[in-house]
Order: structure tokens, then sequence, then C-alpha cells
């Protein structure tokens, strides 16, 4: 495994200025990373989850002016696309790297899912360790731990609210001597996705 883990220069990635540039800087910075990382965490994602996962990487490819304020990977069950599933996320702003179960508002059915969530509360809490964080707005750098949200209002939101989203996982500082170590990373992530395997399958019933 050739991966490095993310350094300095990987988050300042963010602050060049206009589209191209940045664009270019991703492609040739972060994203063999993200290659790097699907390859090593997939096979045992596909193992947690009994679901065979996909590598996708995010292209930005919408964008015509404003250059993108984070990128990620994505892996998920489905081939062809990932937005409109459940899946998993690893990606960087430019202060953390974010490491995600995520249903975002693509999502056909996120109603049924939400519910089922409310309806069991409880795998949740007992599944995920009070410090990991909860975000409702992927294009938001905030995100509020499990022990201090008000889980039931966040999933009524993401059930009722049409755009609402719900993201659950762990943020990592961009300072945080974890990420220079490739080999610790990688092992971090596959135990992060491992926690919330049983979120996922809930969801995929």
């Amino acid at each position: 495994m050739n991966f490095d883990g993310f350094q300095k220069e990987d988050f300042e990635v963010f602050y060049l200025e206009g589209l191209d540039e940045r664009m270019a800087a991703i492609q040739e910075k972060i994203q063999p990373k993200f290659k790097e990382i699907g390859e090593s965490v997939a096979e045992d994602l596909s193992s947690y989850v009994n679901n065979e996962m996909f590598l996708h990487i995010a292209k930005h490819a919408r964008r015509s002016v404003n250059p993108p304020k984070d990128t990620w990977m994505a892996l998920c069950h489905n081939k062809r696309g990932y937005k409109k599933h459940p899946h998993f996320q690893v990606g960087l702003f430019d202060d953390h790297v974010f490491i995600w179960l995520a249903y975002i508002y693509e999502l056909p059915n996120k109603t049924d899912i939400a519910q089922r969530f409310l309806d069991d509360m409880d795998s949740i809490r007992s599944n995920v360790p009070s410090d990991y964080v909860i975000s409702l707005d992927h294009m938001k750098k905030d995100a509020e731990s499990l022990e201090s949200i008000d889980l039931h209002h966040s999933l009524q939101r993401f059930r009722d609210v049409k755009k609402a989203e719900f993201l659950i996982g762990r943020h990592v500082k961009a300072n945080d001597p974890i990420l220079e170590d490739g080999e610790k990373l990688i092992e971090f992530i596959k135990q992060t996705f491992k926690t919330l395997s049983p979120l996922y399958k809930i969801s995929m019933r």
C-alpha cells in the first residue's frame, strides 16, 4: 500500500483561487489518495455490510464558476452512482477530514429510512460512540456530537424536510498526527465504517 496519509499541502489546495487551479490540484494531489483509500478499505467494508461496495470519486462536474470547498470519495453498493443510495464517504475540507455514513437529499426513499431510524434510535445510540458527530447538511462544515444533538428532532427533520440530510461519523482535524500515518488512518477509517455498518444495514432493509 502506497497511501502515506494527508499532509498540510493537501489541505492548502482549498486556498487556491479559481475553479481550474483548485480542480487541477485536487486531481493531482487528493484523488490518487482517494483511490488508494478506496482500494484499501472496500473489501473490508463489503464484508461488514454484506454487499459489494464500489468506489466513486467526486468529479465536481456541475461546477462552472465556484471552486469546490471540499472534496470526497464514496463507497456504495451501486456501481453506477452513489448519491441516490446510502453510502460511505471520506473527504476533506480545508481544516478537517470527514468520515461519514451519508444519506443526502437525493435519496428517493429517505422518508422511509428516517422512519426506520426513528423507530430504532436505540440501535444508533448503542452502536455509535457518543463522540461521533452528525451533520444535517453535507455542504457545511458544521457537525454536532451524538452526545449533544437532539437525535429525535434531527431525524424528524431528515424525514420531513425535502432538502434535509443525515450524515453520521467522525471528523479529524487537519493537524491530527494520525492523518500523516497512512496505515493508522486506513485502520481508523475501517473501524469507523465497521461501527457504522449496523446503521447501514437498518437503512438497507
